[in-house]
């Protein structure tokens, strides 16, 4: 009898988690509605709202703002829940919960107790990209990195659990992603040679599902080295073991602080891993397997489907954890799932999201140098893989010596901030880096909680070219190819918002937030916020009004000289030189500003 009321339980605990499930899908497909940071698990940052359309824009004002009490960078979204917003902050992560009801009234707040010395081990900045929503539950990754989970309604918490060591150099600055009754979580840290993994933390209760390293034993990266691909090919035994020379694998990076994208139809996630350490190539020869690697894992189990490595031993800090944006499109007259993923290396990468296919790899970004391009020919032993110009690799017959005008810097052509994509018109809107660098490695040791770097940089505008730091781009991933650009005095660090209104939005590290024609490009509306905008644009609707928000708050890795108060030109891993002039147009903030049209 005890075993069959056991059994029947478990089935009763699973219905109900396949029900909220089913119901936190509902919430995202209703477009008045933003209920985790991407907006959907396709990550295309698409809004159906289209009260607010290229043809009215520009009547748009600002409706309320809120200020968050913290001056450093504020990446991120605010979520909508029906009649409540919650707005995070950088650390100290304190979220908020508004009542949108009653003229954005503080319901409730929760103000973490941290330690202070997590934040000197926080790779550039102190930032956080924000909470999401399941299961009635507010779910958030704080800086030292306890996943909490907070009850939606009164933040009271319901559980939580450390996923890493700060005094190691394991750190967070992402947001979370829940799937079923699991939820997604990644970890930061490669500039401390902490090795990367992602976590699957069971929703109801926060116990550990399942782990996956980006290297080390199959074991450990969870791989079936006869079934997991790469390039179509099965990886191997240690395929995570192999391309490192002794141990280092144990302390290679790969961390994982970007976004992460699902498909329930495959039950497949996909996300990107980031640089090997240390950032001087001589000390880990090989490929550095599965740093700079876009990877699929089964949600349920983590186990690995296929992997694709854009950048094999990577010389130039080149992350690969930016978005992986999901789409159906088609391609030579059938219609396929698509994975379109903006690389920090310059190249824009189209996929086969099902099988790791890879179909399109073009530079997206004319500018960039290191190399000259992808090889796309399946019979080449160099299939799939960059093809380095010796000029600009940071590997110059040993240490300590300097390359110079490598495109794009080490911040990539675009970092964390992530495009949308608009199926009305097929394009991608894309917020990039225009900059290079010079880049000095050095021999550095490894100790437990301190930086692992092992290289000098500075940061620069590309030159011969519009004097600018930035471009905000419309891409089409099939033909791979621009369609039209936008030039910016400095990097656009704002994620993008595409809407069915025809326009596009996304904020400048001036601190402007822009819209533009989705089609053309045209410039359709800007207003200046107190301060440079990192964060990403969100929009729902409240009392049947379309409401457009973005925080305001300049920071990040561009803005870290502004953010930390840093002044020596190649402090904050040489940006601080690169982006010395914003300080002549913005200063700090922390501030959500919601806009509208008039009444």
């Amino acid at each position: 009898m005890k075993r069959i009321l056991l059994a029947a339980t478990a089935i009763c605990f699973s219905a109900g988690l396949a029900q909220a499930d089913a119901n936190l899908q509902k919430m995202m497909d209703d477009p008045n509605q933003w209920v985790i940071q991407t907006g959907d698990y396709k990550n295309q940052r698409y809004s159906k709202l289209e009260q607010i359309n290229k043809d009215n824009v520009g009547d748009m004002q600002v409706a309320w703002t809120f200020s968050t009490g913290v001056l450093r960078g504020h990446e991120g979204s605010p979520l909508v829940i029906g009649d409540v917003m919650y707005v995070h902050t950088p650390f100290p992560n304190t979220v908020y919960a508004l009542d949108l009801a009653n003229e954005g009234k503080i319901i409730w707040k929760y103000e973490p107790k941290q330690d202070t010395n997590v934040i000197p081990v926080m790779c550039c900045d102190t930032v956080n990209r924000g909470v999401a929503y399941a299961d009635g539950k507010i779910l958030l990754h704080q800086a030292d990195t306890k996943v909490v989970a907070l009850d939606a309604k009164t933040g009271a918490e319901v559980w939580s659990v450390v996923n890493g060591d700060p005094s190691i150099g394991e750190t967070n600055t992402a947001t979370v992603m829940p799937v079923g009754d699991k939820v997604i979580v990644g970890i930061s840290g490669g500039e401390f040679g902490v090795r990367g993994s992602v976590t699957a933390y069971n929703l109801a209760d926060g116990s550990q599902a399942w782990r996956a390293y980006s290297m080390g034993p199959d074991s450990d990266i969870l791989v079936d080295p006869e079934k997991t691909t790469h390039l179509g090919k099965p990886v191997g035994v240690d395929s995570g073991l192999n391309t490192w020379e002794g141990d280092q694998w144990k302390i290679g990076g790969g961390t994982t602080w970007g976004w992460y994208s699902y498909d329930a139809e495959e039950n497949l996630i996909y996300y990107g891993t980031g640089n090997p350490s240390t950032w001087n190539p001589a000390q880990r020869p090989g490929d550095n397997r599965w740093s700079m690697t876009i990877m699929a894992r089964d949600a349920d189990t983590g186990m690995a489907k296929w992997f694709y490595q854009m950048t094999p031993h990577d010389e130039w800090d080149f992350d690969g954890i930016n978005e992986m944006i999901l789409t159906e499109q088609e391609v030579n007259g059938e219609t396929r799932k698509l994975l379109t993923h903006f690389d920090r290396n310059g190249f824009g990468y189209t996929l086969d999201r099902v099988s790791g296919e890879l179909l399109v790899a073009e530079k997206f970004d004319p500018v960039v140098n290191w190399a000259t391009h992808v090889e796309m020919d399946k019979n080449s032993d160099q299939y799939g893989r960059p093809q380095v110009v010796a000029q600009y690799s940071t590997e110059q017959n040993g240490e300590d010596v300097n390359s110079t005008g490598i495109c794009p810097a080490a911040l990539g052509s675009k970092d964390q901030q992530p495009a949308s994509f608009s199926p009305k018109s097929g394009l991608f809107y894309v917020p990039t880096n225009h900059v290079c660098m010079d880049y000095e490695p050095f021999r550095v040791s490894y100790t437990a909680g301190q930086p692992y770097v092992g290289a000098t940089l500075s940061m620069y505008p590309a030159p011969d070219s519009h004097g600018g730091m930035g471009n905000f781009i419309a891409w089409d991933n099939i033909k791979g190819e621009i369609v039209w650009s936008l030039p910016e005095q400095f990097s656009v660090w704002s994620g993008a918002l595409a809407t069915a209104g025809d326009i596009v939005f996304y904020g400048t590290l001036e601190g402007y937030l822009k819209a533009v024609d989705s089609t053309t490009g045209e410039e359709l509306y800007k207003f200046k916020t107190p301060s440079g905008i990192i964060g990403n644009v969100m929009t729902y609707t409240h009392g049947g009004k379309q409401y457009v928000a973005v925080l305001s708050g300049v920071g990040g890795w561009a803005g870290i000289g502004l953010a930390a108060g840093l002044t020596n030109p190649n402090d904050g891993l040489g940006a601080v030189g690169g982006y010395a002039a914003l300080s002549d147009y913005t200063a700090l903030g922390g501030q959500l500003t919601v806009f509208s049209l008039p009444n």
